[in-house]
């Protein structure tokens, strides 16, 4: 009986030995493509969405995903800001602050359309909607 224990216990311990504290290679961060081709394709995706083609008919706590992703690719629009665009710095600017109105009002929350949320969405595609036409000029062929 003794001798089952002991092999048992050699067994797990081999298992266990085996898995250490290295689970394999460290996964890399995907790598965020930032050239003015993949922002339009991005900003032709949100440009898709109910929330951008009907703001103001939307309930503003189900545009919540659409807002958190618009959010998320401001930095990606300021690096495509150069020299030759750099309306895009502050068109940028005033998506941000359409994202900030949405945000500071708690439309994530809201749902019923209305004041703040309703203005807040509608600013926010007017805004994406500018931004989507210099971002398209600099990928059109030339």
């Amino acid at each position: 009986m003794r001798t089952r224990k002991t092999t048992a216990v050699l067994a797990l311990a081999l298992v266990l030995a085996g898995c250490g504290t290295e689970a394999g290679p460290t996964p890399k961060g995907g790598q965020v493509a930032t050239d003015p081709a993949a922002l339009a394709t991005k900003l032709r995706v949100y440009s898709t969405d109910t929330c951008f083609t009907a703001p103001e008919q939307q309930t503003p706590k189900g545009c919540q995903k659409y807002v958190t992703e618009l959010g998320g690719s401001l930095g990606m629009i300021r690096e495509q800001a150069s020299a030759k665009h750099p309306e895009l710095n502050t068109l940028a600017g005033s998506l941000d602050k359409a994202i900030g109105a949405y945000r500071g009002a708690h439309c994530d929350t809201v749902a019923e359309p209305g004041n703040p949320c309703s203005p807040a969405l509608r600013d926010i595609a007017t805004s994406l909607r500018d931004i989507k036409q210099v971002v398209d000029t600099q990928v059109a062929p030339s």
